[in-house]
């Protein structure tokens, strides 16, 4: 299940837009194959910033933490080899997506991984009767328990990565799908919800 590798991303950030200039401040990239992960990336990040004050409060992340941080221009090219050209996830990935890409273009470097995807429309498509999608909502609903505070980057990975692996796995179990790969994953977040189980059905025995 999961075999081809698929990196699971989560930034924390000082607020919601790279064009607002908002900036990271601690990344957390976890490497799945075969249904676990088997390597992680993670660090906080001094991007020579002001950390607002609500951030601090929802993360935990202070000035003094940051700052004592390796520089975004250490970090970034790190992230952007751990990732290489595997296939990038991450809940809600517009979002870390548009912040990597922004930090590396600041650097003149462009990300190698080739496709995204988004657990959280994954989770939409395939669980579509659940109350809620947002990553603690929808971790206690599948049964997946954080295992330190939220709000941080590898406990929002590391969470978002069980969710990933019970998809993987699910869709495997009810298809019987053994190639459950990026590909598909990618395919299924184009479609809309009801037109999933139509377009599993037909992947049945991959």
């Amino acid at each position: 299940m999961l075999d081809q590798p698929i990196v699971m991303l989560d930034f924390e950030t000082t607020g919601l837009s790279p064009d607002m200039g908002d900036r990271i401040t601690e990344v957390a990239a976890l490497r799945i194959v075969g249904g676990k992960v088997v390597e992680r990336y993670v660090t906080l990040i001094n991007c020579n910033v002001r950390i607002p004050s609500f951030i601090t409060g929802l993360t935990g992340i202070t000035q003094a933490m940051v700052d004592g941080a390796p520089p975004v221009s250490q970090v970034v090219p790190e992230l952007l080899d751990f990732i290489g050209s595997d296939a990038l996830s991450a809940h809600n990935a517009s979002f870390d997506d548009k912040f990597l890409r922004a930090e590396a273009a600041r650097l003149g470097l462009t990300p190698g991984y080739q496709s995204l995807v988004c657990s959280l429309k994954l989770s939409r498509r395939v669980f579509p009767k659940l109350s809620s999608y947002k990553l603690g909502n929808l971790s206690g609903e599948l049964g997946i328990r954080f295992k330190s505070a939220a709000h941080r980057a590898e406990s929002d990975a590391e969470v978002a990565a069980e969710v990933l692996i019970h998809i993987g796995k699910h869709i495997g179990s009810t298809y019987g799908i053994a190639g459950v790969d990026p590909a598909l994953l990618v395919a299924i977040n184009k479609l809309a919800a009801a037109k999933v189980h139509q377009f599993l059905e037909k992947q049945k025995g991959r």
